[in-house]
């Protein structure tokens, strides 16, 4: 394993913020990594990067945990093939990074898309994690019209008014404020990612394995719908610990991230080391 390409140190209130790249073949992966304790890894949802749970992660490294935020190839300093990739290479590319913080097991909580990924690194990789965490995780079945909004909050190409109403639409609660998404999207892991969305192969990923598994819901995600709420507990039985969260959307984490941080931390610490 070779890594150590650059470091970065930023001064935050709670423990220090590091910033490296590690590298594995032709796969650079950019790491945020901050706290100690037990380790968690956080990905991020579809087109965006990781540096949309910086308050999330300063909570939990404030809480007691290692955090460690892997960018998805395209962002950052992360890069590699994009060409005909799976679910599988993404969440090797999480499974590179927990091997390299060499700190036992991970919590790894995906944030939408990026629950994608964190289920699939449980089910390719059950021995570096302890627990999944799925944030504003879509049912199976959801309104399709989304899909409009969610092309159109993400088109950096489209007018800002046009976007922030998408983003009213599918990713925030009425009353908080979309226009904070409006930066922070990355079309060309878009473009990869997109494929792999539109096939989604739910019967590879969508168990999480056999890890205990959080699943926090918005109370008012489009994507979730209230009818929905029990399902993946109804399926996968006592494994599966429902959380929710009020006056949040699909976007959730910049909505409520104490309210994030609260219980991710919470139930992280009910699981066995």
């Amino acid at each position: 394993m070779a890594f150590a390409i650059g470091w970065t140190c930023v001064a935050q209130a709670g423990e220090a913020r590091t910033r490296y790249t590690i590298k594995r073949g032709d796969v650079a992966i950019d790491v945020i990594d901050e706290g100690r304790g037990p380790l968690m890894v956080l990905l991020p949802s579809s087109a965006r990067d990781s540096e949309d749970y910086d308050a999330v992660a300063e909570g939990l490294a404030k809480a007691g945990f290692r955090v460690l935020r892997p960018q998805p190839r395209g962002a950052g300093a992360s890069t590699g093939p994009t060409e005909g990739i799976t679910l599988h290479d993404l969440a090797n590319d999480v499974a590179f990074t927990i091997e390299n913080a060499r700190d036992g097991r991970a919590i790894v909580v995906g944030h939408a898309f990026g629950n994608w990924v964190a289920r699939m690194t449980a089910v390719d990789h059950p021995s570096l994690v302890r627990g999944v965490v799925i944030v504003a995780a879509a049912a199976k079945n959801y309104p399709k019209e989304l899909l409009v909004s969610l092309r159109d909050a993400g088109n950096v190409t489209l007018p800002d008014a046009q976007r922030v109403a998408a983003l009213k639409v599918a990713f925030f609660a009425p009353g908080n404020d979309a226009s904070v998404w409006l930066a922070g999207w990355h079309p060309k892991m878009a473009a990869y990612q997109r494929p792999i969305i539109a096939a989604p192969k739910e019967e590879e990923w969508w168990s999480g394995g056999s890890a205990p598994l959080l699943d926090l819901q918005a109370l008012q995600d489009p994507f979730r719908p209230r009818s929905t709420a029990n399902d993946i507990k109804a399926e996968f039985g006592d494994r599966v610990t429902i959380a929710t969260v009020d006056n949040a959307s699909h976007a959730l984490i910049p909505e409520q991230p104490a309210a994030v941080v609260a219980a991710i931390a919470g139930w992280a610490r009910t699981l066995k080391p």
